[in-house]
């Protein structure tokens, strides 16, 4: 016996449980993203549905989920209706989302350009809260070697020592290095730390023989390359 319900019954249930009905008849492309968070919360309030306390929680976030990843447990917590549970389902969720795409950027086999860079890379340095220093390692031809992060830092930045950047490229026999970070602030544009720090890295390597090709500063909406912008002189 079939034992799901009719799906003309849909309009007389709970507004709670459509979403997930919506999910089951018409796919997970059908359902916007206020409706997935829905499901990831199961309730609401006393007040909200789960749909109308997933489109309040993205209304602060500026109806961005790349905003919604980097909040933490207490940060949803806040909203009325959002217990420890409920935030800690929807920050993993979100968790997964991030990961799934740094996954999908292994392994380029070379990479010859910013745009490859950026991608190789992306999944790693989106929607994080912090700062993040990475290098990927390249061979002589630009295929691609593996990727170091070098140091994790706060809101505003990170520290940087040369030592950790080219500790990795001299083990791995890299014949030249691309530099990455991220910009939690949203602000592309390369800092005078940045500049400085690439100056320094730049003329280290020469005197390593290794070469650095780029660095690129990554946001949630795009990427600033050195390179592209005539800042590297190799």
């Amino acid at each position: 016996m079939n034992n799901l319900p009719e799906v003309s019954g849909i309009k007389s249930w709970a507004e709670d449980d459509r979403p997930r009905e919506k999910l089951l008849y018409k796919g997970r492309q059908s359902l916007s993203d206020a409706e997935l968070i829905a499901i990831l919360l199961g309730s609401g309030s006393r007040d909200l549905t789960a749909v109308d306390l997933a489109k309040q929680m993205l209304a602060g976030s500026e109806n961005k989920l790349a905003n919604l990843a980097r909040m933490q447990v207490d940060d949803l917590k806040k909203y009325k209706g959002i217990g420890e549970a409920k935030a800690v389902t929807v920050v993993a969720a979100l968790e997964l989302g991030r990961r799934r795409r740094a996954e999908t950027g292994e392994v380029k086999e070379r990479i010859s350009n910013s745009r490859s860079a950026y991608e190789l890379m992306s999944g790693i340095l989106s929607d994080l809260d912090h700062e993040e220093f990475w290098i990927i390692l390249l061979s002589r031809s630009h295929r691609y070697k593996g990727k170091v992060c070098i140091s994790r830092g706060g809101i505003a930045g990170t520290v940087v020592d040369l030592r950790l950047i080219f500790k990795p490229a001299i083990e791995r026999l890299a014949s030249s290095i691309i530099l990455c970070h991220n910009h939690p602030s949203g602000n592309l544009r390369p800092s005078s730390q940045d500049i400085s720090l690439t100056k320094k890295v730049v003329q280290s390597g020469k005197m390593l023989d290794i070469l650095v090709n780029d660095h690129i500063i990554f946001c949630d909406d795009g990427f600033y390359s050195f390179a592209d912008e005539g800042l590297i002189s190799s």
